[in-house]
């Protein structure tokens, strides 16, 4: 019967060839292995909490054994009563099909099987172009030829029980709802094991027409009739007894609906600040070739690829980070933190004063004149990467970016006492003719790079940096993971200019606190740089570590710490010397000079820390990046609608404030730890 429907169009398209028959064979290989897209799902540390999904086609893969008997028989008695007694076609129904679509000069009736269903739902899930899904989906009798084909084939593979839980799996339910647990969840906040027989008959119904049987709208007579017509065929066919079903048909479609949620801006509220985590987490998969080639595949594995991701966020450190910020909500002024591990480059807090949500309609009118009329400023409201990650790119860092061509300068041998009779105002004999100043007279006189650095002296600095050369810093910078995102100072780091680039060392160029306290925790891990990381765990949907190749051919997990020695250990463990002195700390082997630019900040701590105070000028923006061995901490203040809106005196202490009382209270109740002093070679 199946020969004499299909000999007019197997005669007319040559589909008996050798050739088709190879092709045949290769998809049905394919569709053995195809799976359909899954959720991919972010959860808090304690890897059980779910902060939010990823996702196109909210699925979540079920075992067969994980769901009621009800929706397996439900949805045999809605779409293919001979399941279990045909192999992948039906004969009966395509007989059927064809008397009804003859009378009709049309297609009123499509004798597809539940294999038949699971196969086209299969070429199209796996399709990677869209002439692929095209011929998945057409309505010709060619691919209806194919289908049969296929679904004869794949019933040798797979079991029928295999069959049916990929179907229930791939079926799209409407409202959202892909897969029987979406299904289940969407519809009754239940898992598909705990299916009733009427729920069971509700969902099977949906399958033939989503929007027209969907019994979450307003009018549920085609649901419950649809529904009523399952419920009859699973008594025909000995699913239910006549009795249970007329109860069920007497029952109205009781729902209980749950909207899971899709991506950062779904975040629940009291995880406010971690939406911005969420928004960071993105920009760095979107990062990783491990997940594809560009940006536009990676971003599709995670909302199709299934994944489980845990991050690598500290909540008592982010609490800490959240508590301490400065600033509030409603300040045009930004003030962010991040934390960061040495050693591991793992983020472990990241807080910013603003409310992560795309909804911008609160927020007053930019007070930047070149944005121009009726834009929005950012705050209280806005995704924007604030704190690094993304694509903005920072603020200038002032002071801090002197730990670089003092990180240089001691690595290529130069000692601690490196001294210089610091003027006020400085003449460059190197950086045509530039002449910068000092903050103030009291910083003038005999420096070494302890009370060079403790005091923030400009003019030293300028001198260091003639020393060794600018450029030297500039790609110590970068080995420590700064990125110039602006064209100015890719301008002033690429290769014709950077030997000129003398106010480098003064911090005129941008930076994210993201990309600051990673660079500081490499100095406090004795110079080993670790990536900035924030996850401390991905798994694939089958539940195995989320792996990647190295160029050299080893296999290694995408969550684990991927660093590297950048700096010798001596010579971070000097520049860790020099850096105790901002902070009021008492170094291991030289003397701060007397005073310093945050006194404040060991006192607060409470054991030994180091740091870097920065401003730029005017102020318009203030930084403070601080760590101890244990965790390495850059917060800044500064307007992102408006960077001529100075921040002022006044406030340049916030950053201060915000890193020592975080790294207080992140580590209360550990053990202290001391810092490792430097080698009698390198003080000098």
């Amino acid at each position: 019967m199946i020969a004499a429907v299909a000999y007019p169009v197997v005669a007319f398209t040559g589909l008996g060839a050798k050739a088709t028959a190879h092709a045949t064979e290769h998809k049905t290989r394919l569709l053995t292995k195809a799976l359909p897209a899954e959720t991919s799902y972010l959860y808090l540390p304690d890897g059980k909490t779910v902060l939010t999904m990823f996702y196109e086609e909210y699925r979540q893969y079920t075992k067969l054994s994980d769901m009621s008997p009800h929706i397996q028989q439900a949805i045999v008695a809605a779409e293919d009563s001979r399941f279990y007694q045909h192999h992948g076609v039906d004969p009966k129904g395509v007989v059927r099909a064809f008397v009804a679509n003859a009378r009709s000069s049309g297609v009123s009736q499509g004798a597809s099987t539940l294999t038949m269903q699971y196969v086209r739902m299969a070429l199209r899930d796996s399709a990677t172009t869209p002439k692929e899904v095209q011929e998945a989906t057409q309505q010709t009798s060619l691919r209806k030829i194919k289908e049969m084909r296929l679904a004869l084939d794949l019933e040798k593979e797979l079991s029928k029980e295999e069959i049916i839980e990929r179907y229930l799996n791939s079926a799209y339910f409407g409202h959202r709802a892909y897969g029987i647990y979406a299904a289940s969840e969407i519809f009754f906040s239940k898992t598909p094991k705990d299916l009733t027989p009427v729920e069971a008959a509700t969902l099977a119904g949906l399958v033939k027409s989503p929007s027209q049987y969907d019994p979450a709208t307003s009018d549920q007579k085609d649901a419950t009739a649809r529904r009523n017509y399952v419920l009859d065929r699973m008594t025909q066919l000995g699913y239910l007894s006549p009795d249970a079903a007329a109860s069920a048909k007497a029952e109205p479609i009781r729902l209980k609906l749950t909207d899971p949620p899709n991506d950062c801006a779904a975040v629940p509220k009291k995880y406010n600040s971690w939406g911005f985590i969420c928004d960071y987490l993105k920009n760095w998969w979107s990062a990783q070739p491990a997940f594809g080639a560009n940006r536009l595949e990676r971003m599709d594995k995670l909302r199709r690829g299934g994944y489980r991701i845990v991050l690598g966020i500290d909540p008592k450190i982010q609490e800490a980070a959240e508590k301490n910020l400065g600033a509030g909500t409603g300040s045009p002024f930004a003030n962010g933190i991040v934390v960061s591990e040495p050693g591991t480059g793992r983020v472990k807090a990241m807080a910013v004063n603003r409310t992560y949500s795309l909804d911008l309609n609160e927020n007053p009118q930019s007070s930047n004149p070149e944005a121009g009329p009726n834009v929005k400023a950012n705050y209280p409201n806005t995704v924007a990467p604030l704190l690094g990650g993304g694509d903005l790119p920072g603020y200038q860092a002032g002071s801090t970016f002197k730990m670089f061509p003092m990180l240089a300068a001691l690595n290529a041998g130069m000692p601690l006492s490196t001294s210089f009779n610091a003027p006020y105002r400085y003449q460059s004999k190197v950086f045509d003719g530039w002449a910068p100043s000092n903050a103030s007279g009291a910083m003038s006189g005999l420096q070494t790079m302890w009370s060079g650095f403790g005091k923030s002296v400009n003019t030293y600095f300028v001198w260091l940096e003639e020393q060794i050369g600018a450029e030297a810093g500039v790609r110590l910078a970068e080995q420590l993971g700064l990125r110039w995102r602006t064209d100015v100072d890719r301008d002033q780091a690429s290769p014709e200019k950077v030997k000129k680039w003398g106010a480098f060392t003064l911090g005129v160029s941008d930076a994210t606190p993201l990309e600051m306290a990673n660079a500081y925790a490499a100095i406090a891990a004795d110079g080993r740089y670790c990536e900035a990381m924030p996850v401390q765990a991905i798994y694939n949907r089958d539940g195995t570590p989320t792996t990647y190749t190295t160029a050299s051919g080893i296999t290694r997990e995408v969550a684990k710490p991927r660093c590297r020695q950048v700096v010798s250990a001596d010579a971070a463990r000097a520049a860790t010397d020099a850096a105790r002195c901002p902070t009021g700390d008492t170094p291991a082997r030289g003397s701060c000079g007397g005073w310093s630019t945050a006194d404040s900040v060991r006192g607060t701590v409470g054991r030994p820390v180091a740091g870097k105070t920065g401003t730029t000028d005017s102020t318009r923006s203030a930084w403070f990046v601080g760590y101890t061995p244990e965790l390495a901490a850059a917060s800044f203040i500064s307007d992102p609608d408006n960077p001529f809106n100075a921040v002022g005196d006044g406030q340049s202490q916030i950053p201060i404030s915000a890193v020592a009382e975080t790294l207080r209270d992140a580590l209360k109740g550990k053990p202290t730890r001391q810092f490792t002093p430097p080698s009698d070679a390198i003080v000098g």
